[in-house]
C-alpha cells in the first residue's frame, strides 16, 4: 500500500501541475524544474511508511526523478514525493534582496525622491510602478510601520496615487494593508564571471566600423556582428541567411524609441523621457539590426546595489515578424557582455509571473528566482 501524498502536499503547500508526476510548491515556477536546478524534494518512504525524508541537491532529471543529495544520487519515486521546491544557487538574505531592489530604483528614479520612514518614494511618469512608488529600502522599514500617511502626502503633492513596491520579506510589513495590487512580479538574478564573455559568439571575429556614440557588446571599438554561421539560437532560419549586428548606443534613437514597449504596450512622450534620463551609473540603449532592419530592443543599465555592481535590462523587445528565432536570447546574452565590459559582476531582472516564455528564455540563460514583488495602490 502506497502512503497518500495528496494531504501532505497540500499542507505543505503544493500543488499538481500537468506535466509532472509529482506536486510542486506554490512557491515554484513549473519552468524552473530543469536539471542542473537545485531543489528540496519531500518523500515519504514507500516500503515502511516511516516520516517523510528531505533531499536536497542538483536535480539530476525530471523523469525519473533523480537528485544529487549528500549522500549521492537518488532517485525518488513520483508516487512518495510530499512536494518538490525549487532553491536558489544560495541563500537569499534580506540584504540581498535591498540590494537587487537599490539597484533597480538607481536604473529607474524618478523625477522627485523623498525618503519616508525607511521607503524611498519616487514620482515620475505615473505610468510604470518602478520610477511611481515607495519601495522600502532603509532596514528599519523591514520592522517599522509603514509610514502610510508621509507617503499618501507624498504622492498628493505631485498629482499621483500614492503606491508601494512590495517585495518579498523586507516589505512584510505592508501586506497587510489594504489596496489594488498589482501583478506579481518574479525578480531573477544570476552572477556574470569570466565565463559569459563567451556568451556571445563573434562570428570569424567579424567587426564593423561604429560611429557616433554607439559602443559594443564587448569593450573592443566595434559593434558585434553575426553572420549566419554563428553557434547560437539566434540563427535559424530565415535569420540564418542575413547579418545581425548588435549595439548599445549611449542614447535611444527615435527608431528604437518607437519599438520599445512596457508590458506590450506603447509608452507616451513623457514617460519615453524619463526612461532615457540619465542615471547615476551606465545606460546603454541596445539594438539588434538584421541586414539593417532594427528588430530587436532593450535598455540596460549597471547600477549599485549594495557592494555589487548590478546589470538589470528591461523590455526585451522583437518585432512580431521576427519572433520565435532566438533573437531575444541572442539580445540576452549580448547584454550580458555589455555587462560585464561596464562593470557588473550580477545581473537581475523583472518579469511577469504569467509570463511563461520570458521565464523559461531567462531560466534558459542561467537566471533563477530570487524574490518577488507587487505593487500596491493604497
Amino acid at each position: 500500500m502506497h502512503p497518500n501524498t495528496e494531504i501532505t502536499a497540500a499542507t505543505a503547500g503544493a500543488r499538481r501541475v500537468p506535466g509532472f508526476p509529482f506536486p510542486i510548491s506554490r512557491r515554484t515556477d513549473p519552468v524552473s524544474i530543469r536539471p542542473g536546478v537545485r531543489v528540496i524534494v519531500r518523500h515519504l518512504p514507500l516500503v515502511d511508511h516511516g516520516d517523510a525524508q528531505d533531499v536536497i541537491g542538483p536535480l539530476i532529471s525530471v523523469d525519473p526523478l533523480v537528485v544529487r543529495g549528500k549522500q549521492g544520487t537518488v532517485e525518488i519515486d513520483p508516487r512518495g514525493v510530499v512536494v518538490l521546491k525549487t532553491l536558489s544557487s544560495k541563500p537569499v538574505r534580506n540584504s540581498d534582496i535591498r540590494a537587487v531592489e537599490e539597484a533597480k530604483a538607481e536604473a529607474f528614479p524618478g523625477l522627485a525622491n523623498e525618503w519616508i520612514g525607511g521607503w524611498l518614494a519616487r514620482a515620475g511618469d505615473g505610468i510604470t510602478e518602478r520610477s511611481n512608488s515607495a519601495v522600502p529600502l532603509g532596514p528599519e522599514a523591514a520592522v517599522q510601520p509603514v509610514p502610510v500617511e508621509g507617503i499618501k502626502e507624498f504622492y498628493a503633492r505631485h498629482n499621483l496615487p500614492p503606491q508601494l513596491l512590495v517585495p518579498d520579506r523586507i516589505g512584510r510589513t505592508a501586506e497587510h494593508l489594504e489596496g489594488h495590487a498589482g501583478p506579481e512580479i518574479i525578480v531573477m538574478f544570476r552572477e556574470l564571471g569570466a565565463d559569459d564573455e563567451a556568451l556571445a559568439t563573434v562570428t570569424n571575429g567579424a567587426a564593423a566600423a561604429t560611429t557616433g556614440n554607439t559602443t559594443p557588446a564587448a569593450d573592443n571599438g566595434a559593434p558585434t556582428v553575426m553572420n549566419g554561421s554563428a553557434s547560437t539560437a539566434a540563427h535559424r532560419a530565415p535569420v540564418a541567411a542575413h547579418k545581425a549586428v548588435f549595439t548599445v548606443a549611449d542614447e535611444a534613437s527615435p527608431e528604437w524609441l518607437s519599438l520599445y514597449n512596457f508590458r506590450g504596450q506603447p509608452l507616451p512622450p513623457r514617460a519615453l523621457e524619463l526612461l532615457t534620463a540619465r542615471i547615476d551609473g551606465s545606460l546603454g540603449f541596445a539594438s539588434l539590426h538584421i541586414d539593417d532592419a532594427l528588430v530587436a530592443v532593450s535598455r540596460g543599465t549597471v547600477t549599485r546595489g549594495g557592494r555589487r555592481h548590478m546589470l538589470g535590462f528591461s523590455a526585451v523587445e522583437v518585432i512580431p515578424s521576427f519572433r520565435r528565432q532566438g533573437l531575444a536570447t541572442l539580445m540576452c546574452q549580448q547584454l550580458l557582455q555589455w555587462g560585464r565590459a561596464h562593470g557588473a559582476d550580477c545581473a537581475y531582472l523583472d518579469v511577469l509571473r504569467t509570463n511563461e516564455g520570458g521565464r523559461g528564455l531567462y531560466h534558459g540563460l542561467g537566471f533563477s528566482e530570487h524574490h518577488r514583488v507587487r505593487s500596491l495602490v493604497l
